[in-house]
């Protein structure tokens, strides 16, 4: 907690750069943001505490009609004033009750559990590789792709789709760069009008409010274009899907140095980590039914979660529970050089605070108990036989919401970590939307069964 005299200080800097009201967000269940706005001059009231609301009007945050309301209490360590509307500061912020840290808010949940890290000696390093398409709404509500004339079988990497969009580009690689967040590239995915946008790691704490800020932002500049930027999982079935990978590693709290890089000629098997990183992909692995369930949290994500789908080409989402080096067919990756593991079957609908806390205190399980994830997995998974996965003990990872749920519901360490409260509305969430989708009747029944029976 900040003390008077330096948010009064923070107040007058704020001041001085034009911002006349501050906007202290948390998010829901789904990561979606939530806030009141205060003028400047309330921003000593709104950091103690002052702005109150009704838990029971938003998803997953556990509350009834009778109970007691809910504040925020802004993070001024994370302070960005809008680019295109500096007279307003957007801080994350974090949900209290009764005046300590509701359990059930997500970026309270990570905290926590930074904190148990922090008691081993460790840091979480996360870098999160944020996909995003850029599409045109039609009348009917419809998505298409704003130049049709992107009409490439393969359009990764395409020069022309890029240049077609740079307005939009150009804006939110400024926006990146003028926060400080460091974007060393970004490119045409795979998809027509999909984008990627990496910039350097941080901590994990930060980098979770760097996503949910992106999504704002991008959105934003993509409606100045009269557009919209998206990060559904798989908003076009013949599409590549939009992913939200995380690239982690743990760090020593004291030196700052990465405890998972090594020469990979230092490495047995070769692929650049250190025992302890290999412990915490083993500690993933052990969970990794249910982490799916936070890494991809919404009925659409398991469109992406399969091996090709409506497409003429592999899917590059994961669709096992499995690890390897630079092999693009595993859920978790040691990408080249080593240093990191990267989880893929995040999606770009992850609430990356969520997903954060439940995969840090899995690696921490595996580092904890010394856990062997075994071999690397190097080969095309996708085209190995059934016999020879099962052979290798790799597990398919959950194929429908439904199916990750249980998983999430059936695995003892999600309680342990989240607390029975955020566990249950989590699944109860899920499953509401879960069996909305599956009362459903979509054109794709009604094209397939009208004329057939």
């Amino acid at each position: 907690m900040k003390s008077k005299a330096e948010v009064a200080a923070i107040q007058q800097e704020l001041k001085d750069k034009g911002v006349k009201y501050c906007i202290g967000a948390y998010v829901d269940i789904h990561g979606v943001q939530k806030a009141k706005v205060v003028p400047l001059d309330h921003l000593p009231q709104m950091a103690a505490g002052s702005e109150r609301y009704t838990g029971y009007a938003l998803d997953g945050l556990g509350q009834e009609p009778n109970d007691d309301e809910l504040t925020s209490v802004p993070d001024l360590d994370h302070i960005i004033q809008l680019p295109w509307e500096p007279k307003i500061a957007w801080m994350p912020a974090d949900n209290h009750f009764q005046g300590k840290p509701y359990a059930l808010n997500t970026r309270v949940a990570l905290k926590n559990q930074l904190a148990k890290a922090a008691e081993m000696g460790y840091g979480m390093n996360l870098g999160i590789e944020c996909e995003i398409y850029l599409l045109k709404e039609e009348a009917d509500g419809s998505l298409s792709v704003p130049n049709p004339e992107d009409n490439l079988a393969k359009p990764c990497y395409d020069v022309r789709g890029f240049v077609d969009s740079f307005s939009w580009l150009d804006k939110v690689a400024t926006c990146i760069n003028d926060l400080g967040w460091d974007l060393y590239s970004f490119d045409h995915e795979d998809g027509h009008s999909q984008f990627e946008f990496d910039f350097n790691y941080a901590d994990a704490l930060t980098m979770c409010d760097r996503l949910t800020f992106f999504r704002f932002m991008a959105k934003h500049y993509a409606k100045e274009e009269g557009l919209i930027a998206t990060m559904m999982p798989k908003p076009f079935a013949d599409k590549t899907g939009t992913g939200a990978h995380f690239n982690m590693s743990l760090y020593d709290l004291e030196t700052g140095k990465n405890l998972f890089a090594c020469d990979p000629e230092d490495d047995p098997r070769g692929i650049g980590l250190t025992p302890l990183g290999y412990h915490f992909i083993a500690g993933i692995l052990k969970h990794g039914r249910a982490l799916c369930a936070v890494f991809a949290p919404t009925v659409n994500s398991y469109k992406r979660l399969v091996r090709r789908g409506a497409m003429n080409y592999f899917s590059w989402a994961p669709v096992f529970n499995s690890y390897g080096s630079n092999n693009r067919t595993n859920s978790v990756r040691v990408p080249a050089g080593g240093g990191r593991c990267e989880s893929r079957n995040a999606d770009g609908s992850v609430n990356p605070y969520l997903a954060a806390t439940l995969v840090l205190a899995a690696g921490l399980e595996g580092v904890r108990e010394a856990m062997n994830p075994g071999e690397p997995n190097e080969d095309n998974l996708y085209a190995i036989s059934d016999e020879e996965r099962s052979a290798r003990g790799i597990e398919f990872l959950p194929q429908t919401l439904q199916e990750a749920v249980a998983a999430f519901a059936e695995d003892p360490l999600v309680e342990q970590v989240l607390g029975k409260e955020l566990r249950d509305e989590f699944i109860k969430y899920k499953t509401a939307e879960w069996e909305a989708y599956h009362l459903t009747v979509s054109q794709w029944e009604i094209k397939r069964y009208s004329q057939m029976f």
